[in-house]
Formats: structure tokens, C-alpha cells, sequence
């Protein structure tokens, strides 16, 4: 064990080729892959982009005695709170279309894929509802 240790670390070359042979050779799971790819979909839908690009991004707007998290009547301006609003409300719709489309496998059971259908285009009128108000708050 010991001069196992002792190898690894006194060339650094081994340990180099080692850590390339291991990163060229790994496959990741489909799930880990689609969970990437719907997390970096949120991520540019839901303005991260804007956030990231844009020096000062004030968290919420003060409106009186109450904290807004969305400019009213200006639709091309956003605050912190609001992308992180729409993330999640997007991911919300994901899991709807997730749970909706799990129901299809539980055709031998139909109170459970009745269930999963249910609470999936619950989940997706939820988050498009969501969506809709804010966008009609901000027009005014």
C-alpha cells in the first residue's frame, strides 16, 4: 500500500496519464447526462445568462414597505430574485412532464398511472399559471 502511494506521488507523469486514461475512459450515466442538459436549459431560460453578464443586479425592487422581485412595466429588465424565481418555477414544469411521462409505465396500474398523470399536469398548469402572472404583472 505504501509503495503504492510512494509511486503515484513521486512521478508525476504516471499520475498525469492515470488521471487522463480515467477521465477519457468514463462514461457517465444517461441520467447524469440529461440531468446536465435540462439543468443548463433551465439555467439559460431562466435569464442566468443576464445575471451573470450584468454588473449590478439589485435582489428584489423596493416598493413601499414591500420587496417586489420583478421590475413592474419593464419587461427587458429582471432582478436576481425573479430569475430564481423562473428556474424554479421551470423546474417545477419538469417535473411535471417527468411525472407525467412515469405514468405511462404503470399501464397495468391504473389508479397509480391516474395518479402520476394527475399530479404531473397539475404540476405543468402550476407552473405555466406561474409563468403567466408574472409575465402579466410586469406588463402592467
Amino acid at each position: 500500500m505504501a509503495s503504492r502511494i510512494k509511486r503515484r506521488f513521486s512521478s508525476l507523469a504516471y499520475f498525469t496519464r492515470k488521471t487522463y486514461w480515467k477521465i477519457v475512459t468514463a462514461q457517465p450515466s444517461l441520467f447524469v447526462i440529461a440531468l446536465a442538459v435540462v439543468g443548463a436549459s433551465i439555467f439559460l431560460l431562466g435569464g442566468g445568462v443576464y445575471d451573470l453578464i450584468v454588473p449590478y443586479i439589485p435582489i428584489g425592487f423596493p416598493s413601499g414597505t414591500k420587496v417586489l422581485f420583478f421590475y413592474p412595466r419593464r419587461v427587458h429588465e429582471q432582478v436576481f430574485l425573479e430569475s430564481l424565481t423562473v428556474m424554479t418555477v421551470y423546474g417545477i414544469g419538469v417535473a411535471g412532464f417527468l411525472t407525467t411521462y412515469q405514468s405511462t409505465k404503470y399501464a397495468y396500474r391504473p389508479r397509480q398511472a391516474f395518479m402520476l398523470l394527475l399530479v404531473g399536469c397539475i404540476l405543468l398548469i402550476i407552473a405555466y399559471l406561474y409563468i403567466e402572472n408574472i409575465i402579466w404583472l410586469k406588463m402592467g
